[in-house]
Order: structure tokens, then sequence, then C-alpha cells
């Protein structure tokens, strides 16, 4: 076990950096002391931009998110490099360096507070909220994210559908593609946690 969580450190060191390594050996030290602690390491996440002139989709297989249900914590992370998709490569290359300044900020978190009581003793499903920052191109936002969770067995399925605006986390769109990309991109984030 132990061998299995050094390997991951080290591929996430040469993928998203200390951001990533810390979210780990947090898992790591819950699962040890044997919290009521899900995760997953290949969620999903999916955006799309839908301007006047062109509708950009891409999707991400590599969220890792946690959710303790003790402390009422709810995390998640994406490595802004692995988003494919796009209408051209040319298009995923600008989207990387011009707005994401990926080699800068190579990953997007959120780390929120879980507000209401979550029963995950039997079957069920449920509405949450969790309050916290959103941190994406390096500028944080407080956000109340919702997201629709299902208990099933020793898996919680999660669902979190929300907007964000570009001007809110600096993300600068030139003049002349303005008609090619969003002001506002949705988001849906989806991954299945497990209890091990």
């Amino acid at each position: 076990m132990v061998i299995s969580i050094e390997i991951n450190i080290f591929v996430l060191m040469k993928q998203g950096g200390v951001l990533t390594i810390l979210f780990f050996i947090l898992i790591f030290s819950v699962k040890v002391n044997g919290q009521l602690v899900y995760y997953s390491t290949n969620g999903e996440v999916f955006f799309r931009s839908e301007a006047k002139l062109e509708l950009i989709d891409a999707k991400s297989q590599k969220l890792e998110a946690m959710i303790d249900f003790q402390k009422k914590i709810f995390e998640f992370l994406i490595p802004i490099n692995s988003f494919k998709g796009f209408n051209a490569e040319l298009q995923r290359e600008h989207f990387l360096d011009r707005y994401m300044e990926s080699d800068k900020f190579p990953v997007a978190t959120f780390t929120g507070k879980i507000i209401e009581d979550v029963d995950i003793s039997k079957p069920n499903e449920k509405t949450i909220r969790a309050k916290g920052k959103l941190i994406i191109h390096g500028v944080e936002q407080e956000r109340i994210i919702k997201s629709k969770i299902s208990v099933q067995g020793n898996g919680i399925t999660i669902l979190s559908v929300f907007s964000v605006p570009l001007k809110d986390h600096k993300i600068k769109v030139p003049r002349v593609v303005q008609d090619k990309i969003a002001n506002e991109v949705l988001v849906q984030v989806k991954a299945t946690l497990r209890r091990k």
C-alpha cells in the first residue's frame, strides 16, 4: 500500500505540482485514521463555452476528488493540461498557453465545507452545498457549489454543475476572438468516490 501511494505522489509531482501532492497527503492521512473519507482519482470534468460564433467543448478524466463526511470537507482538483476535445489542436494550445497559462497555474482546485448533514448509512440521493474557495488561473473566489450525491454500497456518485465567469479569475480574452469565446463557461464535475 505504501508503495502505491509513493508512486502516485511521484506521478502527480510531474503533473500538478505541490498542491496535488498536499491533496494526496491529506487523503492518505485521513484514510489511515479510518474516517469516513471517499475519494476518486479518475473523475470527469466537462466545460462548454457557447459564444456567438463558436461552441467549444472540452473534457478531462483526471479529476481528483475527496469527501470527508466527518469533517464535512469536499475538495476537488483538476490538472489543466488534462483537458482534451476542442475544435482543433491549435485551439487547445491557445487554451493552455494564452488563457489558462497552464505552465504558471497547472491546476484548478476547490476546497469547501459541506453545509448540509448527509446520512451515508443507507442508499439515498441528496443535493448538498459546499461553501469554499475555487481557485482557477491562480485567482481565488469564494463560491457555494451545489452537488447532487447518490449513496450506493461503498460508493458515492457526485454531480456538480456550475458556471465560471472568466473575469472572476482574470482570464483575458483578446478582442479579436471575443465572439468565439463565452464570457461565462459552464462546468460539470462528475465522479464516483469510494471508501477503501
